[in-house]
């Protein structure tokens, strides 16, 4: 089994800063992908970023350009850097992990194993 432990989460300024980290403890062989998603109240979970063991990025259209996802295969940790935070990013954000990188998998939120989130809050 795989457990997700989200950290990093907190309150900032808009065009703040904020950086998530998500330590991995279990059976490490059956991660491929991770990622992060994201809730905000009232509203669909979103696929926020996602890397490969490869290091092969996607990220949704919110975040390009001010959101940088990474991982260290090492310890099987993956981060998102926020950068230029705003109001609209205010949301839970969970870390993922699969064995797999199907698109389909991670875009409908199919994906093996889940964090319990963290809170980031970005005030206006």
């Amino acid at each position: 089994q795989v457990q997700l432990v989200e950290s990093g989460g907190g309150l900032a300024q808009t065009g703040g800063s904020l950086r998530l980290s998500c330590a991995t403890s279990g059976i490490f062989f059956s991660i491929n992908t991770m990622g992060w998603y994201r809730q905000a109240p009232g509203k669909q979970r979103e696929l926020v970023a996602r890397i490969t063991r490869g290091r092969i990025t996607d990220y949704a259209d919110s975040v390009k350009g001010r959101f940088t996802i990474s991982r260290d295969n090492a310890k099987n940790t993956v981060f998102l850097q926020m950068n230029r935070l705003k109001p609209e990013d205010t949301a839970t954000y969970y870390c993922a992990s699969d064995h797999q990188t199907t698109w389909t998998i991670w875009s409908e939120g199919r994906v093996d194993h889940w964090g319990k989130g963290t809170l980031v809050t970005v005030s206006s």
